[in-house]
């Protein structure tokens, strides 16, 4: 499996984030083909170490190769597009393989 990791910085309106996220950009991201999940954290994101962060998204892919596709698409490009709209608290976007250890 292959995942986007995306880390929301603390906006400077949550309230307006927190409803935009939800009500637009999820619906938005939903429509990135090939997507296999999406895992979102909830409540406070602690910071053990670096910056605080406001929210935490996880995007799930069956491969490297189709994460590529899939974010190079109309669609996923539509997604990325959409951050300016409600993430002004930047966005740290990083893509990866897994292999489950444990």
């Amino acid at each position: 499996m292959a995942s986007v990791l995306v880390i929301y910085g603390v906006p400077k309106d949550p309230a307006h984030f927190d409803d935009y996220y939800h009500r637009i950009h999820v619906p938005l991201a939903a429509k990135i083909p090939n997507l296999k999940g999406v895992t979102l954290s909830t409540g406070p994101v602690a910071a053990l170490a670096g910056e605080a962060a406001h929210l935490v998204a996880r995007l799930d892919f069956a491969d490297m190769a189709t994460l590529q596709a899939s974010m190079g698409s109309a669609e996923g490009q539509a997604t990325a597009g959409d951050l300016a709209n409600f993430a002004s608290g930047g966005a740290r976007i990083l893509a990866f393989d897994d292999q489950a250890i444990a």
